[in-house]
């Protein structure tokens, strides 16, 4: 039934007549992910864009709702964190697709150096000014990690000052409060970010529920003292305090999510503080001259286990031209990561030089660009030997985007990208008898992913309707994984994904309009070392089908309505690299209404998430079930702005 109403709504998005003079034009959207700005119609790499008004319009709580609600990003809890949430993109698996995605914020990468999803978590929905997805591309630009693509988030500098605030069922309260000063020769921007949760579930063991708090201020400063010359400063500091659930079997998840099944929640404390400074200078009216420094340190402990000390310092010198017909950026990227533990001190620093390329002649436009990266690794033990390790690594990406006219282009992309080992990869468990962890040993560096990955796809744009059409085929060799069999860190010799990929957004008249993202994809593993029963089986964790439809109503000047629904098909159990468990990952589903009134300089909002109540989990194996996202969530709050 599900997929009879999709055929039919895709195939009436092509068929509906479009009445250009009748109807607003759609904005124009214009990507930066290369650091080149240009028109997404003719930009030679796929890309999926998020702007600011369609977060405001979607009525999303928080930028882990945005992600799952209304993109084409598989994502879910991390085991039941939202604040780390796992994501899947082009087929790499939810449990470890998130390593595949390079993650910046204003250009500070996120990614982690070991196996903690980035914290997603301290970033405030209300100062994010838009999302940049590019899919099979941007490892000249974004180097480790960068096989399944980036996901770019651009905040925004703030005016004035707003206060909003929401309470909602299941405990769920939030406080964002925003202020902001722009004048001529400087601009200064903060915002203060308060969520909490009662929990949805029932108590632990311990009299607990899977309650959290999460606190975050940011801060920016730019300054413009002469007219070729920018620094900006920028700083955030966060405390998250979250309770998530454990497993429970497919009985219990059948019977009641809700229940605890025996288990002691999982308690995690997650404290982030960074800063950034930046330099921008027009050397001419064509040469620019960019750095950038950041910092970060940030805590995460476990209750009852020893904390995790991590130290991040990245840097980044950039030169860029722009002519009339080609642009050009160069420069050297590093990301020194560290983490001390109970007994050791580990260590991964990235080094890339790269330069890319963009050339365009009459309608064609022409995109190249090269990658040399160094990774080294270094353990430590407070006592034992010490270990040391390194990789040259190189990326390359080929692209070119053909105008046939103004309304259809076409292009291609071809992308060698690689996968550098995060420093828990060269470690296995020791377990007992009892399957009980009792130790960790060494495992040797494993090596790294290379993806080869061919993009072709079209894009077609008339005055009311965008369509952004997109197939694609990834070559790996020694995609890194975790084997449920062995307990073992390890590398699939050989894999491939394909799929095709689908985003129309229709302004149908001046009060309605309506939007779709499809992805169709399949993860199949070539060859493996590791256990013959692999080969030709389906990745798992990878739903053959995903779709986010979207209707938005403005009913009047001052209300909006916006519906929504996101599904994901059945997968194989996290787990379940041979195909042979007898649970499987369910489909995912939700269906969310939100509704703004503006009066004045008062908002109101109302917001239902899930509202059939569709049971959502995480299935790692058989009977080991992360319930997530299985009640029905509403929130009523009100934004003030002076």
């Amino acid at each position: 039934m599900q997929r009879t109403i999709l055929a039919a709504f895709i195939a009436g998005l092509f068929t509906l007549p479009v009445h250009a003079d009748a109807i607003p034009s759609l904005d124009e959207i214009v990507v930066t992910a290369t650091r080149i700005p240009t028109a997404d119609v003719v930009a030679p790499y796929a890309s999926e864009i998020h702007t600011r008004r369609a977060i405001e319009q979607s009525g999303a709580a928080t930028l882990y709702d945005y992600l799952a609600q209304q993109t084409s990003v598989n994502v879910l809890p991390g085991y039941g964190n939202r604040d780390t949430p796992l994501l899947d993109m082009r087929g790499y698996g939810i449990a470890d697709g998130y390593q595949n995605i390079v993650i910046n914020l204003d250009g500070r990468r996120l990614n982690n150096i070991d196996g903690m999803p980035q914290l997603l978590g301290a970033i405030p929905l209300a100062d994010i000014d838009r999302i940049e997805i590019t899919k099979g591309s941007g490892s000249v630009l974004f180097g480790d990690g960068a096989t399944a693509g980036s996901i770019q988030i651009y905040t925004r500098p703030h005016s004035g000052a707003t206060v909003a605030a929401s309470l909602g069922n299941f405990g769920g309260r939030g406080v964002t409060a925003t202020t902001g000063l722009q004048q001529e020769k400087f601009s200064l921007s903060a915002t203060a970010d308060y969520a909490g949760l009662g929990g949805y579930s029932d108590l632990d063991a311990t009299g607990q529920r899977d309650r959290s708090s999460n606190r975050t201020w940011r801060g920016s400063l730019e300054l413009r003292p002469v007219e070729r010359l920018k620094f900006d400063l920028d700083g955030s500091s966060s405390r998250i305090d979250t309770r998530y659930v454990g497993p429970i079997s497919q009985a219990e998840f059948n019977a009641n999510p809700a229940q605890n099944g025996g288990n002691t929640y999982t308690r995690q404390l997650l404290n982030s503080d960074q800063w950034g400074l930046g330099l921008e200078v027009a050397l001419t009216s064509a040469w620019k001259l960019t750095a950038r420094h950041t910092r970060e340190e940030k805590l995460s402990q476990f209750a009852a286990s020893p904390a995790a000390n991590y130290d991040y310092t990245g840097n980044d010198l950039a030169v860029q031209y722009q002519g009339g017909a080609f642009d050009l950026t160069a420069g050297v990227q590093s990301f020194a990561g560290s983490r001390r533990g109970a007994a050791d001190h580990t260590s991964k620093d990235n080094t890339g030089w790269y330069a890319q390329g963009q050339y365009r002649a009459g309608n064609t436009t022409f995109s190249a660009g090269a990658r040399s990266e160094k990774v080294k690794y270094g353990y430590a033990p407070d006592s034992g030997t010490a270990l040391d390790a390194n990789h040259q690594l190189a990326a390359w990406d080929l692209g070119v985007n053909h105008r046939l006219d103004e309304r259809l282009s076409l292009f291609a992309n071809y992308d060698r990208a690689f996968q550098a080992p995060d420093i828990d990869r060269f470690f296995n468990g020791v377990y007992d008898a009892n399957w009980t962890l009792t130790g960790m040993e060494f495992n040797g560096f494993i090596a790294p992913a290379i993806s080869h990955t061919l993009n072709l796809g079209l894009n077609h744009v008339t005055s009311a309707n965008r369509l952004k059409l997109t197939l694609f085929r990834a070559n790996l060799d020694n995609e890194i994984f975790f084997d449920p069999l062995t307990y073992s860190n390890t590398n699939l010799a050989k894999t491939h994904k394909y799929g095709l990929e689908l985003q129309d957004t229709w302004r149908a008249t001046e009060t309605l309009s309506a939007s779709l993202n499809y992805a169709y994809t399949r993860a199949i593993i070539d060859q493996a070392s590791q256990n013959s029963s692999y080969v030709g089986k389906n990745l798992p964790g990878v739903p053959r089908h995903g779709v986010t439809l979207g209707l938005g109503w403005q009913a009047g000047p001052a209300a909006h309505l916006q519906v929504s629904h996101a599904w994901r098909g059945s997968a194989y159990a996290a787990d379940d690299f041979a195909n042979g468990f007898s649970q499987k990952q369910a489909a995912y589903q939700s269906t969310d209404l939100a509704f703004r009134y503006r009066q004045a300089n008062l908002e109101w909002f109302a917001g239902v998430d899930n509202l059939f109540e569709h049971k959502n989990g995480l299935w790692i194996h058989d009977d080991a079930i992360y319930p997530v996202s299985f009640t029905r969530n509403w929130r009523l709050g009100m934004k003030a702005t002076f």
